[in-house]
């Protein structure tokens, strides 16, 4: 990171003057940087910038060195064991040598960056990156404790350590949060879901075929009520989002001697060999200092595709890659909670392998976490689609994210009411995330569940206005299978926390209890029984309905109305969600969207068939089919 480069991070606190003012007091060099400017290995001008750097940013002096290019890893590491009079760790000692210690989480190991070596003498020693890193772990045997460590580099070490507690490792990931607050324990009973399914199933075909207008009165009267209790609750959104305004897309600077934190993002990659040289190319150009960003490619052990094409790219010192140990299920959130324990930030950020971040984001972010209060622990950003003119589905996809993400969400989050998450463009702080045990592995709608989870623990999210462009999915086939597994997640989650209705009511409160129902309830309802509710284009044309023996013309006019009105309220929330200068030109297409959801049902229906047989398969996107328009 450059001077220049500081200067875009805040026009306010971070000008060319007050780093030259600041040059004037920075604390005298740690000791690593008299180290490296007495032997020759950097020169008093290099040693000075990253001084000025480091009063701006909570990074130790080699690893902005390196940030900058300005010096690499095995200086690095010469320098600290020839300060400190330690011994570099041998290759062979990093690659076969690496042992778990007796009573320590090997997890916190690797969080420390440290690992236990065996050498050639026999004798177990410590590893790690620095000198003082070793004080840190605290409580290692005396033994250990006792024995000079030895200097490795950090990410080999977190390397070592994780062939060496494998095992424990890839249990761990798969079965993190505790087990009444995830849908893991659905393993054990596949059976029994598939004969509750069939008595189900069974009971309404038969009743179906003894009283058919009854039950389809039933459907419908269950459709009407849930679409009433919809269009009250995205009436109440849009009110509270008008009223509060569109989220801040500028936050206010850092306090006054506050230090910018290390941020870690997460990206996890999965068959993504056609977008993994455009999504390193995008992620290089965020502007937040390179010393303070830790971007983890999480990787797949069996994807080898995508392993040997990131193994081909030469990433830059800020960038690695962490692989996940096969294991089952082979999911997205599995995958995050391996490589959560090798994040280096305190603040801890999710990207998807098409994304297209603000390059001022984090700098955002870092601002907001700074500002808010203690019990906001999670920001969500305004996710939007780069490839909206591709073709009319992307059009359509498009109007519902801008809806989402910059009507509903926002106002959700201003009623007070407890948010799914998107999924992407999230930041957490991090010791909440671990605390609360990050992410159901089993859970396909992994964010959704996480976004509750957070609220049942008193804490709560925010909407800020930062945009990252995604690719929409422009393809039939390809839309329902992502939209049959955020369907199928949403049940998942559902269920989960509803095991103990009263515990949840008691957590969430009865704002957020209530809100809670409202949302799921009608979301899947609606999906589900939207054909009940397209029935009555048959009574505003004048034809048939089966519902006729049963009710008056005047009554199932009645219902038709009450469609209609809600089918125009929807059309005008969605052209509102397009008004933006950003997305006016597809204000035509909102009329359309009508008929755009029968695809929804179709995954809706998708789903309840997973739900039944294959609750935790990850039916995979494809992406990168529209890198031209990210591009543009």
């Amino acid at each position: 990171m450059s001077i220049s480069d500081l200067r875009q991070l805040d026009t306010q606190s971070w000008t060319s003057a007050s780093l030259r003012e600041g040059a004037d007091d920075v604390a005298p060099l740690c000791t690593l940087g008299l180290h490296l400017v007495r032997t020759g290995t950097i020169s008093s001008s290099d040693a000075e910038l990253a001084q000025i750097v480091g009063r701006h940013c909570a990074a130790p002096i080699d690893d902005i060195l390196r940030a900058e290019g300005l010096l690499d890893e095995s200086a690095v590491l010469r320098a600290q064991a020839s300060r400190a009079g330690l011994r570099q760790a041998s290759a062979h000692e990093l690659a076969h040598c690496a042992e778990p210690v007796p009573g320590i989480d090997p997890r916190r190991m690797i969080r420390s960056g440290a690992a236990a070596l065996r050498g050639e003498d026999g004798v177990l020693r410590i590893a790690v990156d620095r000198p003082e890193a070793a004080e840190a772990l605290g409580d290692l045997p005396d033994a250990l404790r006792r024995r000079a460590p030895l200097i490795a580099p950090r990410h080999a070490l977190q390397d070592a350590m994780a062939d060496a507690a494998r095992t424990a490792l890839t249990a761990a990931a798969e079965a993190r949060p505790p087990a009444s607050e995830s849908c893991r324990t659905w393993r054990a009973s596949p059976m029994r879901r598939g004969a509750i399914a069939l008595s189900i199933i069974g009971l309404c075909i038969l009743a179906s075929a003894l009283w058919p207008a009854q039950i389809f009165g039933l459907f419908v009267a269950w459709a009407t009520v849930t679409l009433i209790i919809s269009a009250a609750f995205k009436t109440a959104a849009v009110c509270a989002r008008a009223i509060a305004g569109a989220p801040a897309e500028i936050q206010p600077p850092l306090p006054a001697n506050a230090k910018l934190p290390k941020v870690s993002i997460l990206v996890p990659l999965y068959r993504e060999t056609r977008i993994a040289q455009a999504l390193i190319k995008r992620l290089s150009l965020l502007t937040y200092p390179k010393c303070l960003l830790d971007v983890i490619l999480v990787l797949e052990e069996t994807d080898e595709t995508t392993r040997n094409t990131v193994a081909d790219i030469k990433l830059p010192p800020w960038m690695r890659s962490v692989i996940v140990p096969d294991g089952q299920p082979r999911t997205k959130p599995r995958a995050m909670n391996y490589a959560l324990d090798f994040c280096e930030g305190s603040i801890v950020g999710i990207f998807d392998a098409e994304d297209a971040p603000a390059p001022d984001q984090i700098t955002q972010i870092a601002r907001r976490f700074a500002a808010a209060p203690p019990d906001v622990v999670c920001l969500q950003g305004i996710l939007d689609y780069y490839n909206p003119r591709q073709n009319w589905l992307a059009r359509c996809f498009t109007i519902e994210y801008a809806t989402w993400f910059r009507v509903m969400l926002p106002g959700m989050a201003k009623l007070g009411l407890a948010i799914p998450l998107g999924g992407t463009t999230l930041y957490f702080r991090r010791d909440v995330l671990e605390e609360l045990g990050g992410w159901d592995a089993h859970n396909v709608t992994e964010d959704a569940d996480l976004g509750f989870r957070l609220a049942r623990h008193g804490y709560r999210t925010e909407v800020i206005g930062t945009v990252t462009g995604e690719e929409a999915n422009c393809s039939a086939w390809p839309w329902i299978k992502q939209r049959s597994r955020w369907l199928k997640g949403y049940m998942t989650t559902y269920l989960v926390h509803m095991r103990r209705p009263r515990l949840l009511h008691q957590q969430l409160g009865a704002w957020r209890f209530w809100g809670f129902q409202a949302h799921f309830l009608t979301a899947l309802s609606q999906f589900l029984l939207a054909p009940f509710l397209w029935s009555f284009w048959l009574v505003l044309f004048g034809l048939p309905h089966p519902l006729d023996p049963v009710l008056p013309r005047e009554g199932l006019l009645l219902f038709s109305k009450l469609f209609l009105a809600v089918e125009l309220l929807n059309i005008g929330f969605y052209m509102l969600g397009v008004s933006g200068k950003r997305h006016r030109h597809l204000l035509p297409w909102a009329p359309l969207m009508h008929l755009y959801t029968p695809l929804g049902t179709i995954a809706a229906l998708k789903a309840i068939y997973e739900m039944i047989v294959a609750p935790f398969y990850w039916d995979k996107t494809a992406h990168g089919h529209s890198l031209e328009s990210a591009e543009g």
